[in-house]
């Protein structure tokens, strides 16, 4: 599981200003359901003091960014405006004790809210980049978003651009592009601080998870009477559920460890982490 602090399981489980608000003076919205995660910020702000009275969200997504969206709310309110357009990123994570990096999309996604609702009260029209060149096809990232969000968070890997944006996670078909616009960004003589390791899409891994378990795993449980079933794959989360003659076997637990999970460590990646789905 990803390694989540208190405050995120907090945020997550116990989410602070779910809601809409009618008469809200500024809403912003980012992402897409598409894309796997949507925001809509709802601020109501006192126009005498100038500052942030109440702020309200709606998403869809995961655990960050459910608790991204509650720790951003929760940090703006009482806020005077001139300090929420300071708010960064890197502050909701701050707020929740850290984020893990696979997660840090959220964050950003919670930051670009914040900046369109407020947006929104002054009656600025956020324009869409409508010149700027689709990088991600697959997460619909554009060029004026990469460099923006590179930038702020000086990212040096295609990696990392993943962890913030999603860019790179799908087809790997941009992955040339974002090498080149981080290249402009830092330089082309630029290193990263460490050394980017050879790396593999979600969708290459999800492929190579399923081979392994359809071509490997599978057939040794057979041997035995037993079968298994890939249930979901969340970045190296691998969901599977036992059947068969192991589905009620006392060492199930010792299977998935032994042989599930070491066998997809080996040919897939060493990070890989074996969950045994509910049924």
């Amino acid at each position: 599981m990803w390694d989540y602090t208190k405050s995120v399981m907090d945020h997550f489980s116990n989410p602070r200003n779910v809601g809409k608000i009618e008469d809200a003076d500024g809403v912003g919205e980012v992402g897409s359901l598409a894309c796997g995660d949507a925001l809509k910020l709802y601020l109501k702000i006192n126009r005498e003091t100038g500052k942030i009275e109440d702020a309200r969200f709606q998403t869809f997504g995961c655990a960050s960014a459910i608790a991204s969206a509650s720790a951003l709310t929760e940090l703006i309110k009482g806020m005077p405006l001139e300090e929420a357009e300071k708010v960064t990123n890197d502050d909701i994570a701050r707020f929740l004790g850290g984020l893990p990096e696979q997660k840090m999309h959220c964050s950003v996604m919670g930051r670009e809210a914040l900046e369109a609702a407020l947006a929104n009260y002054r009656g600025i029209k956020v324009e869409e980049h409508a010149d700027a060149q689709v990088i991600c096809k697959c997460f619909w990232v554009d060029e004026h978003k990469l460099r923006e969000v590179i930038t702020e968070n000086k990212l040096k890997t295609v990696e990392e651009v993943t962890h913030y944006t999603k860019a790179g996670g799908g087809c790997g078909g941009c992955v040339p592009d974002i090498k080149r616009i981080l290249a402009d960004i830092n330089g082309p003589d630029s290193k990263p601080e460490t050394e980017e390791k050879p790396r593999m899409t979600n969708l290459q891994r999800i492929k190579l998870v399923t081979e392994t378990i359809e071509k490997k795993i599978a057939p040794m449980l057979r041997q035995d009477g037993g079968d298994i079933e890939l249930i979901d794959v969340d970045g190296y989360d691998i969901y599977v559920r036992l059947r068969g003659a192991c589905a009620g076997c006392p060492g199930a637990k010792a299977t998935l460890q032994n042989i599930v999970a070491e066998t997809l460590r080996r040919e897939v990646d060493s990070n890989i982490n074996i969950i045994e789905a509910s049924k």
